[in-house]
């Protein structure tokens, strides 16, 4: 079983920023990591991925604000989330994909973290 530890979340004024981080307990082998959230009465999206070689991708409106990272010595992800807006309020939860047999994967998740903007 693989635990995930997140930290970072808080409340900020907009046009602060905050980092998340989100480590592995324990030694895996990690494909991709990622950031979802989840806003009150709202589907759980994805904010951004990294793949193990360190390719990116976000979703549009963190585009320019957000810089998600990883260190794969420390099995962590991290996301900087600068500018931020009230809409980025959210509970965040990190996501780590690890190989299980042939093509296939485990999805692992963090216990969330509060980012709270205020306007």
């Amino acid at each position: 079983q693989v635990e995930l530890v997140e930290s970072g979340g808080g409340l900020v004024q907009a046009g602060g920023s905050l980092r998340l981080s989100c480590t592995a307990i324990g030694s895996i082998f990690v494909n991709s990591m990622a950031w979802y959230r989840q806003a009150p009465a709202k589907q759980r999206e994805l904010v951004a991925r990294i793949t193990r070689d360190g390719r990116t991708t976000y979703r549009d409106s963190v585009k320019g604000r957000f810089t998600i990272s990883r260190d794969n010595a420390k099995n962590t992800v991290y996301l900087q989330m600068n500018s931020l807006e009230p809409e980025d309020t959210a509970v965040y939860y990190c996501n780590f994909r690890v190989p299980t047999t042939g093509p296939y994967e485990a999805d692992y998740w963090g216990q969330g973290t509060q980012v709270t903007v205020s306007s």
